[in-house]
């Protein structure tokens, strides 16, 4: 467990940062890039959850969530292959099958509920349905700055799967709390063309 005594260390003030192994990093480097965007997603589903508090199985859902996304960023801060990875210390927090199958398992479930769609949704309608949107684009932003960074180094192939399956999560849970998708906001293809 972490425990924080001191906020600021001034460890960061010339532009680099600690990685999980200890290996200091420029702060703009590609693994704290998608580390850092996954952290951002989980400030954006927050503030989705300011509006499911009334809500308890989807803010319990959301809830897991933001604490497996400190998973992942504690997996994506710990490059696979150095001292914790390998097991020479404590170990190395790593996203796991479970965690990407019980995705799969609430996505199929929130799915069953919901309204077939005949177009492509605008990003809206509830407070928290058009968070949850914003939060799946997040979520795709990290996921294309964690592919990226697997293009150059090993990443856990789990988190890769389950930050593909997280940006479907929040497009079901998006629509669900539209009215199970019958209050999403259509695409209407050249609307403005005139």
């Amino acid at each position: 467990m972490v425990q924080l005594t001191k906020i600021y260390t001034r460890g960061g003030d010339a532009g680099d940062t600690s990685l999980g192994s200890g290996n200091r990093v420029a702060k703009h480097d590609l693994r704290v890039s998608a580390y850092g965007t996954v952290d951002e997603a989980n400030a954006v589903i927050g503030l989705a959850r300011l509006h499911t508090r009334d809500i308890p199985d989807t803010d319990a859902m959301l809830g897991r969530i933001q604490n497996d996304l400190f998973d992942l960023g504690a997996d994506l801060c710990t490059p696979e292959g150095d001292a914790r990875a390998a097991g020479k210390d404590e170990g190395a927090l790593r996203i796991v099958a479970a965690q990407v199958e019980r995705l799969e398992a609430e996505i199929d479930a929130i799915n069953a509920g919901l309204a077939p769609l005949s177009s492509f949704i605008l990003p809206g309608g509830t407070p928290a349905a058009a968070q949850l949107h914003q939060a799946r684009t997040v979520v795709r932003r990290a996921e294309r700055l964690m592919t990226k960074l697997a293009s150059r180094e090993a990443v856990n192939t789990d988190a890769l799967k389950y930050v593909n399956r997280l940006s479907d999560h929040l497009f079901v849970l998006a629509r669900a709390l539209n009215n199970s998708g019958t209050a999403d906001i259509l695409w209407e293809p050249g609307q403005t063309r005139g």
